[in-house]
C-alpha cells in the first residue's frame, strides 16, 4: 500500500468561547457567542489544513482563512460568525501563500477535500479554486446550501464543487465514505454530528494511520475524556463519531489523532 507524506499547516487562528469546543452545562443561552462570559472562557486555537503528498498526486484537506479576513473580517464572515469567531490571518499564512512557498500552484492540487462548510474550513476556498477537483459529501453540500447562518455561500460562489455518494468502507463510525484514490491509503469517512455531512479522514503514513478528526473533537482531551463539541446537529451522531475516534487511537497501527483546532498540534511533516 502506498504511504503518504502529511504536512500540517496552520492557516490562521481564532478566538472562541470554550463552550464551542467542549460541551458544557451552562444557563447562558448565548455562551457560544462569548456574550456575558469571562476572558477565562476564551480559547485561542489554530485553524489547520493538511497537504497530503501521495504518489498519485497532491491532496489538500480544507482551506483555512481567506485574506479578506485581514481587510474586513465581519464583511467576509458575516455578523454572527464574526461574533462567534474572532479570526486572525498573519501575513504568509493563507493557504495559497504557503503553497507558493512550497513551490505548489493551486492548479497543481489533484483534490481539495472539504470536511465541512463552516467558515473556518472553507473561507480560503477561492484561493485554491483552480484545483483539479474539489469534493465534499452529498449531505454536507445539501446542508451548506440551505438557509443556515452557520454557512456563508458566498465563500464557494462560482467554485466548482463535486459531491460524493458514500459507499461501504472498512473504517469510520458508520463504515461509510470513500476510498479516495482506490488504494486504501486515504479514506474519507462519514463522521456526522458536528454538522450533517461532516467527514474525518484516515491517512496511511510510514508510521501508521493518522486520524484527521476535523471537528469531531477539538483537542486530545475531547477524545480521552469523550467530550463532544459544543456545536452539533445531532447528539447521537456526534457521540458515535467521537467514540469511534476515541477507540481508534488505541489501535497499535494508529500513530496520531489530530483535531483541527488543537493548540497542542504544531505545523510539522509526518
Amino acid at each position: 500500500m502506498p504511504t503518504v507524506k502529511l504536512h500540517i499547516l496552520h492557516t490562521g487562528s481564532c478566538t472562541i468561547d470554550r463552550s464551542i469546543a467542549f460541551d458544557e452545562c451552562t444557563l447562558n443561552p448565548l455562551a457560544i457567542t462569548g456574550l456575558f462570559r469571562s476572558e477565562d472562557d476564551k480559547l485561542h486555537v489554530p485553524i489547520s489544513t493538511y497537504l497530503l503528498e501521495h504518489p498519485q498526486g497532491l491532496i489538500l484537506v480544507d482551506a483555512g482563512l481567506h485574506t479578506d479576513i485581514r481587510v474586513d473580517a465581519q464583511a467576509h464572515l458575516g455578523m454572527l460568525n464574526n461574533l462567534v469567531m474572532k479570526a486572525k490571518l498573519p501575513p504568509g499564512q493563507a493557504i495559497h501563500e504557503q503553497l507558493e512557498e512550497m513551490g505548489i500552484r493551486p492548479r497543481d492540487l489533484d483534490y481539495v477535500v472539504l470536511t465541512h462548510f463552516h467558515t473556518d474550513h472553507v473561507s480560503g476556498l477561492k484561493h485554491v479554486a483552480e484545483a483539479k477537483r474539489i469534493i465534499t459529501s452529498e449531505q454536507e453540500w445539501e446542508a451548506a446550501n440551505c438557509l443556515n447562518p452557520s454557512y456563508v455561500p458566498e465563500m464557494w460562489e462560482g467554485v466548482e464543487v463535486e459531491t460524493f455518494a458514500s459507499k461501504e468502507i472498512p473504517f469510520g463510525p458508520y463504515r461509510e465514505g470513500i476510498d479516495l484514490l482506490g488504494d486504501g491509503s486515504i479514506y474519507v469517512m462519514n463522521a456526522p454530528g458536528h454538522t450533517e455531512g461532516h467527514t474525518s479522514l484516515l491517512v496511511k503514513t510510514e508510521s501508521g494511520w493518522v486520524y484527521l478528526a476535523s471537528d469531531a473533537g477539538y483537542a486530545n482531551a475531547s477524545f480521552v475524556e469523550r467530550i463532544m463539541p459544543g456545536i452539533r446537529t445531532s447528539d447521537s451522531a456526534a457521540r458515535r463519531s467521537l467514540e469511534y475516534a476515541s477507540d481508534f487511537i488505541k489501535r497499535d497501527d494508529c500513530c496520531l489523532l489530530i483535531a483541527n483546532h488543537d493548540p497542542a498540534i504544531t505545523p510539522m511533516v509526518i
